[in-house]
C-alpha cells in the first residue's frame, strides 16, 4: 500500500513538472481595485500584441504633462469586444478608465475607453 502511494506521488510530481498547466501562465495585474481611475490624453504609441495591448497616452493637467500606459486583456478578448489594431491611432484624444497599479505607477488595467467621437469601447463586455 505504501509503495503504491509513493509511486503515485512520484508520478504526479513528475507529470506536474513536465506538463505545463494552463493556470501556471496566468497572472493578474498588480492593481488596486479600490477605485476606478480616469485619465484623458492624446495617444502617443500603440503596442497591439499579446499578452496585453498597451496604449501610451500623454495627459496634460494643471500645466503638467504625464505619460500613462493603459493596457487591455489579451487580443482575443479585445477583438471579441469590437476592438481592432486601428481602433486607436496616434493623435487620438481618448479617455481611459480602469484600475491603477497599486504601487502608484501610471499604468492602468483598462476597463473602457471613450473615443474622441464619444463612442465607448469596453474590454470586458459590451
Amino acid at each position: 500500500m505504501m509503495r503504491s502511494l509513493l509511486a503515485s506521488a512520484a508520478i504526479l510530481t513528475l507529470v506536474s513538472t513536465v506538463v505545463p498547466l494552463p493556470l501556471s501562465a496566468h497572472h493578474s495585474w498588480p492593481v488596486s481595485m479600490d477605485k476606478l481611475v480616469t485619465v484623458k490624453g492624446t495617444v502617443q504609441k500603440i503596442e497591439w500584441a499579446n499578452p496585453h495591448p498597451m496604449f501610451t497616452i500623454e495627459v496634460r493637467e494643471d500645466g503638467k504633462t504625464e505619460t500613462w500606459l493603459i493596457g487591455g486583456p489579451a487580443l482575443t478578448r479585445m477583438e471579441a469586444n469590437g476592438w481592432t489594431k486601428t481602433t486607436l491611432k496616434p493623435g487620438d484624444v481618448v479617455t481611459g478608465t480602469g484600475f491603477q497599479f497599486s504601487d502608484g505607477q501610471k499604468i492602468i488595467r483598462l476597463e473602457r475607453v471613450v473615443l474622441s467621437d464619444g463612442k465607448e469601447m469596453r474590454v470586458y463586455g459590451r
